[in-house]
């Protein structure tokens, strides 16, 4: 039923010649598929006739003997047939690091003892206290400002008083 909305579908967006020509190229597309296929199970049955030909020329025995070869790499067996399957560790080619050969850069001597205590051992107190010392340096500036003021009134009244005296 759905191909034959598909079709219903490509019958109203075309004319009728567009859907039949449309319609045989998805048959050559098919027949290409088909054949494909055909190919792929020509292929199996040729590999399926060689694996069952050749089980029934050499028997059970040959088949468990020539089984998955086994290496060892890390591993050393203690029985001795399978020592002669060890394969010899692979040889590296040696490297030559070009950072080991340049010769040490000349580091300065310094004295261990200078670095022993930390330059600045309050710097954590500083850092919670810093908000009360902005506070409190905003005080002192304006307490200094205003002894400033008073000290220039005071003055200003003597000189005024200097200034009577002497009229």
């Amino acid at each position: 039923m759905h191909k034959f909305f598909s079709w219903k579908r490509k019958f109203r967006a075309r004319s009728f010649q567009e859907v039949i020509i449309s319609m045989g190229s998805e048959d050559e597309s098919m027949e290409q598929k088909s054949a494909a296929r055909k190919e792929a199970l020509r292929a199996l049955r040729a590999a399926k006739e060689l694996s069952e030909s050749k089980e029934e020329g050499e028997g059970d025995a040959a088949v468990e003997e020539d089984g998955p070869a086994m290496k060892f790499r890390n591993y050393v067996p203690h029985a001795k047939k399978l020592q002669d399957s060890q394969v010899a560790p692979p040889e590296l080619p040696k490297f030559e690091d070009p950072v080991a050969a340049l010769p040490p850069a000349v580091e300065k001597k310094e004295d261990p003892f200078v670095n022993i205590a930390p330059k600045k051992p309050n710097w954590d107190l500083r850092r919670d206290v810093q908000k009360k010392l902005d506070k409190l340096e905003r005080r002192t500036q304006k307490a200094i400002y205003k002894l400033m003021e008073e000290r220039e009134k005071e003055r200003e009244t003597a000189e005024a008083d200097e200034n009577e005296i002497e009229s």
